[in-house]
């Protein structure tokens, strides 16, 4: 049976998840937002039949079984962990800060039979999902090299908002940045241990955000990551060039290249330093059927870029598999979720972004420090429950 869902947010998202939730059978059951305006009008349009500006409304609802969050990051901790212990399952974005990954980690590890996941929704996609399996047998050798670059418009609005403020998580590194750090440790299996970064905002100032009011998240970012044995890692990220949207991952190896541009995929052969004669070659089409939307969310689909939108596609996909097959199979090797982000994925995620930002102040190179998970020892792990 599927859980009712309660949607926490009234964003570009929710506007795109909530008909996605609703095509593959879950009930949407409640609504939460910031202002009464905002979240009544979006529960009439979305056709919600409960909606609040009270956190606890939408979590003690008794037809809420799922919380999917999508809140400004400073938010997310507090709903997560007390959704959590609540009993709460649990699908939300990153929140703001390591501290706040860590004390969800926790949160996750004392109800370890609640589902607690990223919303990474990268990992779902087939293109990467391929690749990591491509990488694993070998057949791009030794990694040697990870190169990605993210081009697209702004994030701000037309008003002050959190997307302007690099402490509350605006910015292109924690908007796009943590999901390629994550991706790149998902594909190859190795870690960062050290971090060099730059962060600038080239737009202070906008039509919307003037006078005393100015915008401190970064929308260009390049950083490099120097990960386990050796491998290095280059990423640029730039939200000034309006009217283009790039999103390519390469993977560069001692035997070949894997390189996903969008949600496709391509293979090229050949030992580091030669190419290969056969050049590149397509190797995945993505062809993924993103359904129509709504007149009311068909503009808010446009606005979140082609991979993400897909892999969020595959995400809720993969949900209804999950609960379809009951919870004596969520967490063990054949779960459809299997590859999906959890909250400790978050926590070194959220570790590396602080790295690469204090990096950017003091202009060196910074160590990657996963903070120590306290309750580790405290709990049980959640796959020792469900698997042989």
């Amino acid at each position: 049976m599927l859980p009712g869902i309660g949607v926490f947010g009234t964003g570009v998202t929710t506007r795109v998840l909530v008909p996605l939730l609703r095509a593959e059978g879950f009930s949407v059951e409640a609504l939460w937002g910031r202002t009464q305006d905002e979240v009544e009008d979006l529960a009439s349009e979305m056709r919600v039949p409960f909606f609040s500006i009270r956190i606890d409304d939408v979590l003690l609802n008794q037809r809420v079984d799922l919380v999917c969050i999508h809140i400004p990051p400073s938010l997310t901790r507090q709903i997560a962990v007390k959704s959590l212990g609540i009993g709460k399952n649990v699908v939300c974005e990153k929140p703001a800060t390591s501290e706040d990954a860590l004390e969800m980690v926790e949160a996750a590890r004392y109800y370890p039979q609640l589902l607690s996941l990223m919303g990474n929704v990268l990992r779902m996609l087939p293109a990467f999902r391929r690749m990591r399996q491509l990488i694993q047998r070998g057949c791009v050798g030794a990694p040697a090299v990870c190169e990605a670059r993210v081009h697209g418009a702004s994030l701000l609005e037309q008003r002050y908002s959190w997307q302007c403020d690099e402490l509350m998580g605006g910015g292109a590194l924690h908007a796009f940045g943590g999901y390629i750090i994550d991706l790149i440790t998902f594909l190859t299996g190795l870690r960062a241990r050290r971090a060099h970064g730059l962060l600038l905002t080239l737009a202070r100032q906008t039509a919307g955000v003037r006078g005393v009011r100015h915008v401190t998240s970064d929308d260009f970012c390049t950083f490099q990551l120097a990960l386990d044995g050796g491998t290095c890692a280059s990423v640029t990220l730039n939200l000034n060039v309006p009217g283009s949207s790039v999103h390519e991952l390469m993977i560069v190896g001692s035997r070949g290249r894997l390189t996903a541009r969008g949600a496709d995929l391509y293979f090229s052969v050949g030992a580091l330093g030669r190419t290969s004669p056969d050049g590149e070659r397509l190797i995945l089409r993505d062809s993924t059927k993103v359904p129509s939307f709504p007149s009311s969310s068909e503009a808010a689909s446009s606005l979140i870029p082609e991979p993400y939108l897909r892999g969020l596609v595959h995400t809720v996909h993969e949900l209804r598999a999950v609960f379809e097959a009951g919870v004596e199979r969520r967490f063990c090797e054949h779960c459809p979720l299997k590859s999906a982000a959890t909250f400790e994925d978050g926590l070194y995620m959220l570790t590396v972004v602080e790295a690469i930002q204090r990096s950017s102040r003091l202009g060196e190179w910074v160590n990657v420090e996963v903070p120590e998970n306290k309750s580790q020892n405290k709990c049980i792990d959640r796959k020792s429950i469900y698997c042989p």
